[in-house]
């Protein structure tokens, strides 16, 4: 680039390194010439999307000329009902990536401090860089959370706090007396966004789902996500649960119709279609064990998870068994970018699916 409007950019903006997604399969066939290709890099539900949910699209296709609920009444109305807390306390957004943003430009500004983990999800030290903020990263515990040192971090100037339970891409997850002893030990003008994209992907017994501490702490904000065990991860659909002052702060901010209509109804058809929601679930512990198992049949250590991923320890040649994957047909994700150079993070897919990364696996080792 020239550099021509460099200086006119925002300084904070100018140091953003844009979040980078998974490869799609279209491009690896482009780059490869390969015809059967395996994607496990963007924890995808390897089911694809509810027959309710895209039965409610076909239906929805003659509104395609007019314009969303800009209020997502039935979408909302659902959320809350399912979730038992008032229609004022839901949010919903263009994924949950644009509500984790939105707290940030709502709450946060130059000179304030916004708080997050190492080896925690792309988009919070993004977010402090967007507001002109000053993030502050955590050294992790066991490549998850440490909730003791994230809550003595709080200073004056601390606005936000971040936490993902599970974590992303680590899949670590903390239990119900780390949380506790946290989330009352933080002030309660400093907000608590919980992060829990993978909820329902979780099988530990001590997990503190945060529906349960909702009215107790005015200041917690639980994001969620219908792109993972929904499967509407190309209709980019999200949403937060919080009192009823917080979410009217965060939709003053948020854009007019930033949920498209199709996303509305297939989620709404989605969220009462649970047998499928335990259906992808199941897949996922099955094949969870699949790769496990593999893994340590090759004694390849791997971070313990509770998400629909794993992150692999494939040490200082992860980066070029990555590019030998890619020649296989199997696309999974380096995770370097978050500082675990060694590793490579790997979506649990159908039988087939896991069963092709298995085999690659034989192959470039």
């Amino acid at each position: 680039m020239s550099g021509l409007f460099q200086q006119q950019i925002q300084p904070q903006i100018q140091s953003i390194k844009p979040y980078i997604p998974g490869k799609p399969v279209s491009e690896l066939q482009r780059e490869l010439g390969l015809s059967h290709v395996t994607k496990l890099a963007s924890n995808e539900n390897p089911l694809g999307a509810s027959e309710k949910a895209l039965a409610a699209i076909e239906i929805a296709l003659k509104d395609v000329a007019r314009y969303p609920d800009g209020n997502g009444f039935y979408l909302r109305s659902a959320l809350a009902e399912f979730n038992k807390v008032a229609l004022s306390q839901v949010a919903i957004g263009n994924g949950s990536n644009e509500l984790l943003e939105l707290v940030g430009r709502v709450f946060a500004g130059p000179g304030d401090e916004i708080i997050y983990s190492q080896y925690g999800f792309a988009v919070y030290p993004i977010t402090a860089q967007i507001v002109g903020a000053v993030g502050v990263e955590v050294a992790a515990k066991d490549y998850g959370h440490d909730l003791e040192a994230m809550a003595k971090a709080v200073t004056p100037r601390t606005k936000i706090i971040y936490v993902a339970n599970p974590n992303n891409p680590t899949g670590s997850c903390f239990g119900r007396e780390a949380w506790e002893a946290f989330i009352q030990s933080v002030p309660q003008h400093v907000i608590v966004v919980l992060d829990e994209a993978y909820i329902e992907y979780v099988d530990d017994v001590d997990y503190p789902s945060g529906l349960d501490y909702l009215a107790q702490y005015p200041n917690l904000i639980l994001s969620r996500t219908f792109s993972k065990a929904y499967g509407l991860a190309s209709l980019r659909v999200g949403y937060m649960l919080a009192s009823e002052e917080l979410i009217a702060y965060i939709s003053r901010l948020r854009a007019p119709f930033n949920v498209n209509h199709f996303a509305q109804v297939a989620a709404v058809a989605a969220l009462h279609d649970q047998q499928f929601v335990q259906q992808s679930v199941e897949l996922n512990r099955q094949g969870k064990h699949q790769i496990i198992n593999s893994l340590s049949d090759r004694a390849l250590d791997f971070i313990p998870s509770q998400g629909n991923f794993i992150c692999v320890k494939f040490g200082e040649n992860a980066a070029e068994i990555n590019q030998r994957l890619l020649h296989q047909g199997v696309i999974v994700r380096p995770v370097a970018n978050y500082g675990l150079v060694e590793f490579l993070r790997v979506s649990i897919g159908t039988y087939q699916e896991n069963q092709h990364f298995i085999d690659a696996l034989s192959k470039v080792l």
